[in-house]
């Protein structure tokens, strides 16, 4: 087996990356495109030997990074931030065949999203501070430690936007970091490492492992050494890695699943309440932050379902390397097959689709964008995520329904909001259960916010100074006025 694959002409290294060295497994998986379902090929795939390999790089590179400068730090980020930037075409062609999100998003947005990921963080260390204050007399003063070798877990929806969120305030802060990316796209994670290499960050600082979660991520989470893990995923997933590093008392970030709501008040710009509700679809509807849940108010309900409806036949589904596809596939088999199931069974229980309801014509890994109306409250098309290119439609009758509505999920990660009246908006945001609440606009994302989920959607918050509380051992030196001989 080659150690290479090549991917829309761009060559990627199938072994892990552990301690500045390409490390091969005995074993590999198949990665395969959800496109056409086209082998890609044969990836390293590790277990418990690779991941204490890996920690055990990460341990020895730590005491160095850590001692670091800041100044040093945030080079280096800039440095990976450059290399991003010279391979965004690359990366764009290969997550584009890895995980079949569209080409055009990629290259306009994506990887330039992953190269100021790397430059924000390096610039908001050299920042990071916090003013010094009294207490009878003596001075606090705040700092923050690494904390160690971090274990960064990935999902397979943005893969390399959604890992650098992650990776460049972990090395920011001086964690050395240990990522594990989906075994369902994990290509240009593979790749990432090498741009951090050509950037000069030191070996052992950042290790790429690849493989399943069974076996590898079981192996990495549970492991002594390693001081803080994140995860984007499932609810379940999370459980057990909770379960796994209860045991070292690890400390943990869980960005999880969301049901979140779009509210449509009467009083609305319709138009854009429609052109949001359309927007819920991007990425083929695998976007943990989708508004899924329309809720609009009775009055303006048919107006709005038939604007929806013609809009949303407008769209293109296809080749996401077609400039023109709006929709592409599904990432996995298993997946197509978990959404369907979702609606068929929505469908038996008395749902209406007003739109698609069933896999895409032409076959292969497509769902139809669907919207499924006559949902009851408490059915499981309403309270659990699909994770696909499917929406349901509900109504209400005034603002306490919309609100009970909307909060009436075991999730809590975002809600959007269309309202003409600013001061309805502010009764209602300050009623609703969510890490982040639009208002008549949605994914408008700033890395200096917090991000991170209420309820079963997660367990605290990325973003800015937060994520520096996160990777950090956060220090407050206490020192006596006057020299080192007065006690108080």
């Amino acid at each position: 087996m080659s150690d290479k694959i090549v991917v829309a002409g761009v060559g990627v290294d199938t072994r892990h990356w552990i301690g500045g060295e390409r490390v091969a497994s005995a074993t590999t998986f198949t990665d395969t495109s959800p496109i056409d379902g086209r082998a890609l090929g044969e990836i390293a795939r590790g277990g418990p030997a690779e991941a204490s390999a890996a920690v055990a790089a990460a341990k020895a590179a730590f005491p160095g990074w850590a001692a670091t400068s800041r100044t040093e730090r945030a080079r280096l980020l800039h440095a990976i931030a450059d290399g991003v930037e010279k391979r965004i075409e690359e990366l764009a062609v290969v997550e584009t065949n890895d995980n079949g999100a569209l080409l055009r998003s990629h290259r306009r947005g994506v990887m330039p999203r992953v190269a100021h990921n790397f430059r924000f963080f390096a610039d908001w260390l050299l920042k990071l501070d916090h003013e010094d204050f009294e207490t009878r007399g003596h001075t606090n003063h705040v700092s923050w430690d690494p904390a160690g070798p971090s274990v960064l877990i990935t999902p397979w929806n943005a893969p390399l936007m959604l890992a650098t969120w992650k990776v460049a305030p972990a090395l920011a802060a001086g964690n050395t970091v240990v990522l594990k990316p989906a075994e369902w796209s994990p290509l240009t994670a593979s790749l990432l490492a090498d741009i951090a290499a050509e950037a000069g960050l030191p070996a052992g600082v950042l290790n790429v492992v690849q493989g399943y979660g069974s076996e590898i991520g079981d192996a990495l989470t549970s492991h002594p050494d390693v001081r803080r893990i994140s995860f984007t995923g499932s609810v379940p997933t999370a459980k057990h890695i909770a379960a796994s590093a209860a045991a070292n008392l690890t400390p943990l970030s869980l960005e999880l699943g969301g049901k979140s709501p779009l509210l449509v008040f009467a009083d609305a710009d319709l138009d854009l309440a429609v052109d949001l509700a359309v927007e819920q679809y991007d990425n083929a509807g695998q976007v943990c932050l989708a508004a899924t849940r329309i809720l609009v108010e009775e009055s303006i309900a048919d107006e709005f379902t038939r604007r929806f409806i013609d809009k949303a036949i407008q769209l293109t589904q296809g080749d996401p390397r077609d400039e023109a596809t709006d929709l592409g596939p599904n990432i996995h088999p298993r997946q197509l097959e978990k959404i369907d199931g979702f609606v068929q069974r929505a469908l038996a229980a008395g749902a209406r689709a007003v739109i698609g309801g069933h896999r895409a014509d032409g076959g292969g890994q497509y769902y139809a964008p669907t919207l499924l109306a006559d949902v009851a409250q408490d059915s499981e098309i309403v309270q659990e995520e699909v994770f696909g290119p499917v929406l349901t439609l509900q109504t209400f009758a005034d603002e306490d329904e919309a609100v009970r509505l909307a909060n009436d999920t075991r999730f809590g990660l975002a809600a959007t909001l269309v309202t003409g009246d600013p001061e309805r908006a502010e009764r209602v945001t300050a009623r609703l259960v969510a890490g982040t609440i639009w208002v008549n606009c949605f994914f408008v994302r700033d890395l200096q916010a917090p991000f991170g989920g209420s309820r079963l959607s997660g367990v605290g918050r990325e973003g800015g100074t937060w994520s520096f509380d996160f990777y950090c051992d956060v220090k407050n030196t206490v020192t006596a006025p006057n020299g080192w001989n007065n006690h108080g």
